[in-house]
């Protein structure tokens, strides 16, 4: 068999090389497709259900939101496990999928029972879904270098500025800031104040919320002109806070400046985030999707900053915390230089002890289209390109070398022989 194999690539010399040019441009073409990391994604295949109930204790949380939650998504199709987990005001229910289930197919089937679960919840109570990414889709961290700016300004800046403009990117699924302090309007009351105008903690939070609305109106037509009346009534600043009014008091309206002061503050932080022991920086995390190119994700994003830093404020620029892209360089570059090593060694190595340039050539072809072919089958079985497969390959590298130079040197000692064999044949 290995006779008629060889015998009929010897007679169709064209068909071969043909071949061989056919599987090297379709390994070009799928290291241009196939997904290139730095580390390979061991995750789960889960879908994380997210509720926040901030102020109630694990147990509270545990009995009216997780459980309730874990017994409803028990009989989504396909699953293999399902883990809850309860802390201060926060609920966290991963639901792991079988290996072979399409996320956005399990994220689907997810939403439609947490529909009808939600009934179970308590009032206000709202699960939501965690981003469509892995454990390792922590691609890309940058933080803001705005030495002239509060924390509490830079989050903001953060949160409705460049944010929202690196969510547009390709390929990402979620930016989540860090650092600073969300600002928000206190209000600090005065329990006395309170007692005094015989007004209760719950009728302040009512009518704070009652007063913080645009309310709509009719049409109203005179003169062959058409009126939308509508009253505005969105708060704009603390003194829009201030003036509301709470009650009255002896026919004299108390308003919320009466019973306390209004304030703008930082929200509630269960830690900073510091770089360097230099101070609190503000920045954000760039969360990849699913079987994205993290290397094609993070060249976009950069390229995205680019755009967005030419509208930030003077003085403002984006500073990298974490970029992956470097290491994804560092694997491909480490496999590069193997390849180009090897190659120089064989030929070096046959045409020494050789002396012939076409065996070494026949080598030195070998050796990228094995490579080529192995990136086909990591495109065709979707492995992406990470370390341990690029350090495959990379070993996998010195097995072909060393089985080509045996097959060139054997070749080679038979035709020597052959040749000799002729040679010393007695003439007729």
């Amino acid at each position: 068999m290995v006779k008629k194999l060889i015998s009929l690539a010897l007679k169709n010399r064209l068909v071969v090389l043909l071949a061989a040019a056919g599987l090297f441009a379709w390994g070009v073409f799928s290291v241009q497709r196939n997904p290139i990391d730095a580390i390979p994604d061991l995750s789960e295949n889960q879908v994380i259900v997210f509720t926040e109930w901030m102020g109630r204790s694990p147990q509270v949380i545990e009995d009216q939101v997780t459980y309730p939650l874990v017994s409803n998504l028990q009989g989504i199709p396909k699953i293999k496990n399902i883990r809850g987990s309860s802390m201060f005001g926060m609920s966290f229910v991963y639901v792991i999928f079988e290996d072979n289930v399409d996320i956005y197919w399990a994220r689907t089937r997810v939403l439609e029972r947490l529909n009808f679960a939600q009934r179970l919840l308590p009032q206000g109570v709202t699960p939501t879904l965690g981003p469509d990414g892995t454990g390792v889709g922590h691609v890309f961290w940058y933080h803001l270098d705005a030495p002239k700016m509060d924390l509490g300004e830079q989050r903001a800046l953060q949160d409705w500025y460049v944010k929202f403009a690196l969510q547009t990117v390709p390929g990402v699924a979620e930016v989540a800031s860090f650092g600073g302090f969300e600002k928000q309007y206190q209000l600090v009351v005065d329990p006395v104040k309170l007692q005094y105008y015989s007004i209760s903690l719950m009728d302040v939070m009512n009518k704070v919320k009652a007063n913080n609305n645009d309310v709509g109106g009719r049409k109203f037509e005179m003169s062959d002109m058409a009126y939308i009346i509508r009253g505005l009534g969105y708060i704009k600043n603390k003194e829009d806070v201030e003036n509301i009014s709470l009650s009255n008091y002896n026919g004299i309206p108390v308003r919320v400046k009466d019973i306390g002061s209004v304030q703008l503050g930082g929200d509630l932080r269960l830690g900073i985030f510091d770089k360097d022991g230099e101070g609190e920086v503000v920045g954000g995390i760039v969360v990849m999707r699913y079987n994205e190119n993290a290397n094609k994700v993070i060249a976009d994003v950069k390229k995205k900053m680019k755009e967005v830093e030419k509208g930030l404020p003077e003085g403002v620029h984006f500073k990298t915390s974490y970029d992956r892209s470097e290491l994804i360089q560092e694997a491909i570059a480490s496999v590069k230089g193997t390849l180009i090593e090897e190659m120089i060694a064989v030929s070096l190595v046959v045409l020494v002890f050789l002396f012939h340039w076409r065996s070494a050539l026949i080598i030195l072809i070998q050796l990228p289209i094995s490579v080529a072919v192995g990136f086909i089958l990591l495109q065709a079985f979707g492995i992406s390109s990470n370390i341990m497969s690029l350090t495959g390959i990379a070993l996998a590298i010195g097995v072909v070398v060393d089985d080509g130079i045996v097959m060139v040197e054997n070749a080679y000692r038979h035709i020597s022989e052959e040749q000799q064999t002729e040679t010393q044949k007695p003439l007729a």
